[in-house]
């Protein structure tokens, strides 16, 4: 039985290191034809398995094969570009830049073919595609390596494509870790802090062009409509709606008027309808949560400083990962948050001097 090397070898030229010599029988061969676009049939292969195995990953937070386990994470992705370059070296030797590079078009393709199959939002595809296109590039380099010093690219890649299966079973049974962080961010506001705190405290009506500049709402996170502190029997509560239909509670824990205000998240199993964010990393859940959010404000000369710090835990395989991503997120959502409670304490203490006629 020959192998894949042996049937190369076996339809390769020949060359006897001689001077060929032609006869009057001899005549040009003409080239053989490839199919249109043959180069192109790797990259949509590889991409077409990691889609089907999305399609096996779609157990439910905590479950087996569910897509945010760490064994869909890392190895679809590497799969993906390992059958890329497999079938890519079947037709012709590639270079060690098409290990790196195809499997980033491979792994481009599959995540499109989620959103256009309707199996993934498209939060979660523009925040793992940088992940997605180093695994693929690790696997396609794999498979490179395989293809080059190797007897068994065959064999390879069947194991390439049955490890995430393996694992997507077993995983589920190994806890997760947790991952603690926080940011925060500091504005100077023209503002005496009772303006800031009354913002702070009343932020009703907010319109797309106050916040639209936060980077988590231009990938889909819907935009806030308003959050407003109300006395109620257990005590002070922030009422907070966002598009979609989203609502959830903010339960102050710390009241210094002018000073300090700090609460911790409360949600409902209504808080996030279905498809106002991607159903599988639902804020609260297993994977992730916002854990509480402080203001502290500081008076001094001509205004008030305003700080604003946000913690959450993480609970992935990959937080390493998934941190990075929150960090910049959290952070520049923080800077924004400032600068819209700045606009507006601003405005309304113009407002009030230009009330009082004071110069």
């Amino acid at each position: 039985m020959r192998n894949d090397n042996e049937e190369e070898s076996r339809l390769a030229p020949i060359d006897t290191g001689e001077p060929r010599t032609s006869t009057p029988h001899d005549a040009p061969h003409p080239p053989a034809r490839r199919m249109p676009f043959a180069w192109f049939w790797p990259i949509l292969a590889g991409a077409f398995i990691a889609l089907v195995l999305r399609i096996l990953f779609s157990g439910g937070p905590g479950q087996r094969f569910s897509p945010m386990l760490g064994s869909f994470v890392y190895f679809v992705p590497a799969v993906c570009g390992a059958v890329t370059v497999y079938l890519a070296e079947r037709t012709e030797r590639r270079s060690w830049s098409y290990y790196l590079w195809a499997p980033w078009v491979a792994t481009a393709l599959f995540v499109i073919g989620t959103l256009a199959v309707f199996i993934e939002g498209i939060i979660c595809a523009i925040v793992i595609v940088p992940l997605f296109a180093v695994m693929g590039s690790v696997g396609g380099l794999a498979m490179g390596i395989v293809c080059r010093i190797t007897h068994w690219p065959r064999q390879a890649v069947y194991s390439f494509a049955l490890l995430p299966l393996v694992l997507g079973a077993i995983e589920p049974g190994l806890p997760n870790p947790d991952q603690f962080s926080h940011t925060s961010r500091t504005l100077f506001i023209a503002a005496p802090a009772e303006r800031v705190w009354h913002s702070l405290n009343e932020a009703r009506d907010i319109r797309p062009s106050e916040v639209s500049d936060m980077w988590a709402y231009r990938i889909g996170v819907p935009l806030p409509l308003s959050g407003v502190t109300v006395e109620t029997p257990e005590g002070r509560v922030r009422q907070v709606q966002w598009e979609k239909n989203v609502h959830f509670d903010e339960i102050v824990t710390e009241w210094q008027p002018n000073r300090l205000l700090k609460w911790r998240y409360r949600y409902t199993p209504d808080s996030f309808p279905p498809g106002a964010l991607d159903d599988h990393v639902m804020i609260g859940g297993q994977y992730f949560d916002l854990r509480d959010t402080s203001y502290t404000l500081t008076p001094r000369e001509g205004g008030t400083d305003l700080r604003i710090d946000v913690s959450w835990r993480l609970s992935t395989r990959f937080n390493w990962y998934a941190d990075r991503v929150l960090q910049a997120l959290l952070g520049n959502g923080s800077e924004n948050i400032l600068r819209f409670y700045k606009a507006r304490s601003e405005a309304t203490a113009t407002a009030a001097v230009m009330a009082t006629g004071a110069p």
